[in-house]
């Protein structure tokens, strides 16, 4: 990492999904959307958009772009088109939530605001898939790239649907009208979304990540080799299965597509306990006896997916997985991904900071270390705190209590605002002692806007 160029809008990228995160939180603890409303009424929808697209897939998209360089030892390719993909995002996004509040009724426009959204965000996602594309493409892919590879595709079929979505609810293309999008083209979108573009890209920059932070042995294992062919079996059983289903319905042949289905679930489930078995080979054998925070934190997202598998198993076992759905993909999203997200960024935004703070003077000044820009014995309180408000969440979600879990919501919202202070104080180097702050030749950060212009080599940690 230390001769690769910083992602110039990666920060910005974070910056912006933080703050959808915590606007999510803050309309959960005040009681909109799921569970005081339908899970399909239109205030539901702006709750998990803000968090699938705003939160989750703009922090993914950041993390990539610094990070699939680093993947395959090259540079970003098509850079230049990084900043307009966030405009299209945020733009798109912007227009989706809106469209959502226009069917609630809370306002009436004549501008059909579901189909610009439709647009700008494949767009977008577009644009996002172009540059890490173009960067992955002719290069020797290891096997975190490959997790990214897989993640891409499915993140264009999850934005096409929902666009699909958005005209129909828009009263376009009315041939439409005669899917039925909810067993067909609903569990595709969500498996196509939480599954394949962010755990299954998660857990390949983990693979990357981990051992980088905690100087764990990074070969390729046959095991981490049968986690990247499982899951892809898993991900196109998923796909494919409920289209296939329609076609026999439609031409009255019985439906043989149960196996296929059973199939994927058993693909899933052994590609979780492969990735355990990989996980506790990072740690048990990582170089750093003392582990940082962001390891320590990232144990409480692991175990959240290995929650989130038992629960689904448990729901499927008992026949109340639609009635309980919104328990088991709150534990996911804010659980499993959410946690990873945060306790990773709790080592990624120092770390870029320090090098892009101290990167140019490296070697000729003395510099703190990048621990220095946090407080770790204040953190872990933080994190902790945020796991068990999920915990509890998810489990008032379950008994279906919904004022248990606007309580257990306004802790993990506490939790996650304190974590954003903890950010950004590194981002301003707060808690590096004064004498060595900013020693000759360094220059603070901008707090999330980058600093030199696009061309400037001297973005490049020398």
């Amino acid at each position: 990492m230390m001769g690769t160029a910083l992602s110039r809008w990666s920060m910005s990228y974070f910056t912006a999904a933080l703050s959808f995160l915590v606007g999510a939180q803050m309309l959960m603890v005040a009681g909109y959307g799921f569970p005081a409303m339908a899970a399909e009424a239109p205030e539901t929808l702006v709750l998990v958009h803000m968090v699938a697209i705003g939160w989750l897939s703009l922090l993914m998209c950041g993390a990539l772009f610094q990070f699939v360089p680093v993947l395959v030892a090259r540079p970003l390719r098509w850079e230049r088109l990084v900043l307009p993909a966030m405009i299209c995002l945020l733009a798109g996004l912007t227009l989706l939530l809106a469209g959502f509040l226009q069917l609630a009724g809370v306002f009436e426009t004549g501008i059909s605001l579901l189909a610009l959204a439709g647009t700008l965000l494949p767009a977008g996602f577009l644009l996002v898939v172009g540059v890490l594309g173009a960067t992955l493409w002719g290069a020797g892919l290891p096997l975190p790239a490959r997790f990214v590879a897989v993640g891409l595709p499915c993140v264009l079929v999850t934005a096409i649907l929902g666009a699909l979505f958005a005209l129909l609810f828009s009263g376009f293309l009315p041939a439409l009208a005669e899917i039925d999008f909810r067993t067909q083209a609903l569990p595709v979108h969500i498996a196509m979304g939480l599954g394949g573009w962010l755990s299954f890209t998660a857990v390949g920059v983990s693979y990357r990540l981990l051992p980088m932070f905690m100087l764990s042995p990074d070969r390729e294992r046959a095991s981490s080799r049968a986690v990247w062919w499982g899951g892809v079996a898993a991900l196109l059983l998923t796909a494919l299965t409920p289209p296939i289903a329609a076609v026999l319905l439609k031409t009255g042949l019985p439906d043989a597509t149960s196996p296929a289905t059973v199939l994927a679930v058993l693909f899933g489930m052994a590609c979780l306990i492969l990735y355990g078995f990989d996980l506790a080979f990072f740690y048990r054998h990582r170089k750093r006896r003392i582990i940082e925070l962001n390891s320590r934190a990232a144990q409480g997202a692991f175990l959240a997916l290995a929650l989130s598998a038992v629960l689904l198993l448990g729901l499927l076992a008992t026949g109340t997985l639609d009635q309980h759905i919104g328990a088991l993909l709150y534990l996911v999203a804010f659980g499993w991904l959410s946690g990873l997200g945060l306790s990773q960024l709790y080592k990624i935004v120092p770390f870029l900071t320090w090098l892009e703070c101290y990167g140019p003077v490296m070697g000729k000044k003395p510099t703190p270390r990048v621990q220095d820009l946090v407080k770790e014995r204040r953190g872990w309180i933080w994190f902790a705190l945020y796991f068990l408000g999920v915990l509890a969440g998810t489990e008032s979600l379950l008994v279906d209590q919904p004022g248990l879990f606007r309580a257990a919501a306004a802790v993990t919202l506490l939790a996650t605002l304190a974590i954003v202070v903890e950010l950004v104080l590194a981002r301003r180097l707060a808690n590096v002692p004064d004498g060595r702050r900013l020693p000759e030749g360094a220059s603070r950060p901008r707090l999330f806007l980058p600093r030199l212009p696009l061309n400037s080599d001297k973005w490049r940690p020398q």
